[in-house]
C-alpha cells in the first residue's frame, strides 16, 4: 500500500508525530476496515492546511460539531489516496475549486480524539482519527461557500490569527502552532 509506505519515510518534526506516525502504522497494519467508518475505534482522515500564495494566511472554517475554528478535512471512507481526499474536502466544505498540494508529501501525522457527538441526528461513539495532514496552497480572492451540514463560515486568516481563533486548546498548542512552524522552515 502506498501511504503505509509514505507514512514509513515520513520524518516526524516532534515527539507527538513520532508516537503518533508507530500508532497509525500499527493500525493499518492491524485492520481491514481502516479506511472506513465502519472501524468504530478509529479510521484515517486527512486534513489541509490550506495557505495563500504568499503563505502567510491559510484558510480555516468554522466547525458546528467542534463550535470552533479549525482546518479543513475529513474521513477517507474507503479511499486510500489521502492526498485527493485532502483537496476534495476543501472544495466541500470551503468552496475552492482551484486548490493544489504545495508537494504531494505528508505534511504532518496526527491521532485525533474525538469526543461522542450527534451527526445527522445518530448519536456517534468517542473514537480515534488516524489523520495525515497535506500542505496545500488557494488564492485567497477565490469566492469561498460554507457547507451547512457541517459549518456556518469559512475564512483567510493570518497564520497567528487562525491560532487565536481556534476554541480547541489542544489543537492550538500541539497541532496549529506545529504547522505554522513547519511552514516557516519551507518559506
Amino acid at each position: 500500500m502506498k501511504l503505509i509506505e509514505q507514512i514509513k519515510k515520513y520524518e516526524p518534526f516532534n515527539e507527538q508525530e513520532e508516537k503518533d506516525k508507530l500508532f497509525i502504522i500499527s493500525c493499518l497494519e492491524q485492520y481491514d476496515n481502516i479506511f472506513l467508518r465502519e472501524n468504530i475505534i478509529a479510521h484515517m482522515t486527512a486534513s489541509a492546511w490550506v495557505v495563500n500564495k504568499t503563505h502567510d494566511k491559510v484558510l480555516m472554517a468554522y466547525h458546528n460539531i467542534y463550535d470552533s475554528w479549525s482546518w479543513l478535512g475529513g474521513h477517507a471512507d474507503g479511499e486510500t489516496d489521502l492526498l485527493k481526499v485532502a483537496i476534495s474536502e476543501v472544495s466541500e466544505e470551503g468552496g475552492i475549486q482551484n486548490v493544489h498540494p504545495i508537494s504531494e508529501d505528508i505534511y504532518s501525522l496526527e491521532v485525533l480524539t474525538v469526543d461522542g457527538h450527534i451527526k445527522n441526528g445518530k448519536y456517534v461513539s468517542s473514537h480515534l482519527h488516524l489523520n495525515v495532514t497535506y500542505l496545500l496552497e488557494a488564492d485567497e480572492k477565490e469566492s469561498l461557500s460554507i457547507k451547512p451540514d457541517e459549518n456556518s463560515d469559512v475564512k483567510w486568516f493570518e497564520l497567528d490569527e487562525a491560532i487565536k481563533a481556534s476554541s480547541e486548546k489542544w489543537f492550538k498548542d500541539n497541532i496549529y502552532n506545529k504547522l505554522n512552524e513547519k511552514l516557516k522552515c519551507i518559506n
